[in-house]
């Protein structure tokens, strides 16, 4: 059949070492599944594709079995006794194996199906096997690009958490082959924590292409300025400026908390110079997948300082001011 062994224990997703009721046992899940009858017409071409090629790569490696056993190749190079028994009785042994097979093949048809029938649409000895196999073996191991979009997030709603819906358009591939587009929608369930950069992943949601398996839908957080705070790591920068004279004589201001709370900040026994900044413990953003953990809230000050002054007032400023260290 003309593929590597590796390529069809892949299709059949077991291991290279395997025994011929191991095969079987797969070969049967395999069909049960992937038989083109259990399916609509939505997703009758890919399963039809699907099915010749497991059926080819069964029987490739029931092939390869009956080989060793026929002729004595066992995996330590041994002859085995199987071996010996087949050629004693004339070279019966791969007539025997090959019917084996095709009972096999006959017992997993749809009902009703002759074993010539089946074997003829099925089977991966006609071109349009050849050629499904080659699509399917390709696609298990290419599928189509990622699609990517922005997930936008507004502070509020990284803090909390909680529902988000999301809408986007993606190709789809119709039972003639032709691409369209069609609109479709996932809900997001947004983690309190979760960071700019953050991805969500639907498999098989994204664009289609023929011959390739359906590419994933992936949606990366983003940011939605916000008018009053800005996340930095898990804390969160409040910056506020103050009147030169409030910086000197005391200052109080409150504001709300993502979460609606009411804060306030005084500053009446100490003179607030530029750059201050004082942190609120635990009010930042909540740390993901750490319960009950919170980052800080930095509330930067900057001093507004007149744009001019008359000459009495810089008089009065120096003569206050005079001494202070």
């Amino acid at each position: 059949m003309g593929n590597p062994p590796e390529l069809y224990h892949r299709i059949l997703n077991i291991p290279r070492e395997t025994s011929p009721q191991e095969i079987r046992a797969a070969y049967k899940n395999l069909v049960r599944k992937w038989h083109p009858d259990k399916h609509p017409p939505s997703s009758k071409p890919e399963a039809e594709a699907r099915f010749k090629a497991i059926t080819e790569a069964y029987e490739a490696l029931l092939d390869q079995q009956e080989n060793r056993a026929v002729f004595g190749v066992c995996n330590d190079g041994r002859t085995g006794e199987r071996a010996r028994a087949y050629d004693d009785g004339g070279g019966g042994g791969a007539h025997i194996a090959r019917t084996r097979s095709d009972d096999f093949s006959t017992r997993t048809a749809a009902p009703g199906t002759p074993a010539r029938e089946f074997k003829k649409v099925y089977s991966s000895g006609n071109s349009g096997g050849r050629r499904a196999f080659a699509e399917f073996s390709s696609s298990i191991m290419r599928k189509a690009p990622p699609l990517e979009r922005k997930l936008e997030c507004t502070l509020e709603e990284l803090c909390h958490g909680g529902k988000k819906e999301i809408k986007y358009t993606r190709d789809v591939v119709t039972k003639n082959g032709t691409i369209v587009k069609k609109e479709v929608s996932q809900m997001v369930l947004v983690k309190p924590g979760w960071k700019k950069g953050n991805k969500i992943t639907f498999e098989g949601m994204g664009d289609e292409r023929p011959g390739c398996l359906p590419g994933d839908a992936v949606f990366a957080v983003s940011e939605k300025k916000h008018p009053v705070f800005k996340r930095v790591g898990n804390d969160l920068v409040l910056k506020a400026e103050v009147p030169l004279v409030s910086a000197l004589t005391g200052w109080t201001f409150s504001f709300r908390l993502l979460g609606g709370k009411k804060v306030s900040c005084s500053f009446q026994d100490e003179i607030i110079c530029p750059g201050y900044e004082k942190v609120i413990r635990g009010e930042g953003m909540p740390i993901a997948d750490q319960k009950g953990a919170r980052g800080d809230l930095r509330v930067k000050l900057e001093i507004a300082f007149p744009k001019q002054l008359t000459d009495e007032q810089r008089s009065g400023l120096a003569g206050l001011l005079d001494g202070c260290a």
